[in-house]
């Protein structure tokens, strides 16, 4: 008897303990703005054949079926879930949600882009729009001093009050990022993401057209997670988990009664 079982437990609680990851992440960055929740794929690890379906079983027929034995599992990846999260109003005139796909984009550190769903914005002494880290908000807006009064339409038009003005004064347009395949950026922590060769190349645009959201002011998204989802897959996760340690357990039982007694 081999212990060809208890390897193929094993990869089932390693898969299950990656998956609990997955859920755990989630539940942490339940209230994080605009925060995409993960969910684990799973596939088969290779079969091993020991007869072929449609080999010869005589010479006169043919097996129908075939013996394929399977070796385990393994968590292929995670996918994001880029479902919108429910909009906050705060009364913040710097905070932006967007209502539909896209991303804004920001300028990291090292002049690299990255795109995020997170508007809780400000500004900088200079006048830039900045995130709460201080990265400048592509393009860029310059508010000048002693503005009031900042008004950011749906389509991302910035203007504002300017002293010595009665008209508000257009400073600029805030664009929204699309990418042809959004699940394949690279999340990076703080709430921000990069651009991959799965992803393809951004495409910058209006707010609003060609199938890119809006921008509401004065509102934030939040978290698409579902915590009553995640507790049932939590759950779901542990009894596999049960289940695949009860197997191990099983299977050493049988090696040990074959050792002791034949």
């Amino acid at each position: 008897m081999t212990s060809a079982a208890m390897h193929i437990a094993r990869t089932g609680l390693d898969a299950q303990d990656t998956r609990m990851r997955v859920i755990s992440n989630n539940l942490a960055n339940v209230n994080t703005t605009g925060f995409k929740r993960d969910r684990a794929a799973f596939e088969t690890l290779a079969y091993q054949t020991v007869t072929a379906p449609g080999a010869q079983s005589t010479s006169e027929t043919k097996y129908a079926t075939g013996l394929n034995l399977g070796t385990g599992v393994r968590v292929q990846g995670t996918a994001r879930i880029d479902t919108q999260g429910s909009l906050n109003t705060t009364g913040n005139s710097l905070d932006l949600a967007l209502d539909g796909d896209g991303f804004f984009q920001v300028q990291l550190p090292g002049g690299q882009l990255g795109y995020t769903r997170a508007g809780n914005f400000s500004r900088s002494a200079e006048g830039l729009l900045v995130t709460a880290e201080g990265y400048q908000v592509m393009p860029g807006i310059t508010v000048p001093e002693g503005a009031t009064q900042i008004t950011i339409g749906n389509d991302g038009t910035v203007s504002a009050t300017v002293a010595g003005q009665t008209e508000p004064t257009q400073l600029g347009q805030i664009q929204v990022a699309s990418f042809p395949n959004g699940a394949g950026l690279q999340p990076t922590g703080d709430n921000y993401l990069t651009e991959t060769a799965a992803s393809g190349a951004a495409n910058l645009g209006i707010a609003g057209q060609d199938g890119r959201g809006k921008i509401r002011q004065g509102m934030l998204e939040g978290s698409n997670v579902n915590v009553v989802e995640e507790l049932v897959d939590m759950i779901e996760t542990q009894r596999a988990y049960e289940v695949n340690s009860k197997m191990i357990s099983a299977t050493d039982d049988m090696l040990k009664y074959v050792n002791q007694n034949l």
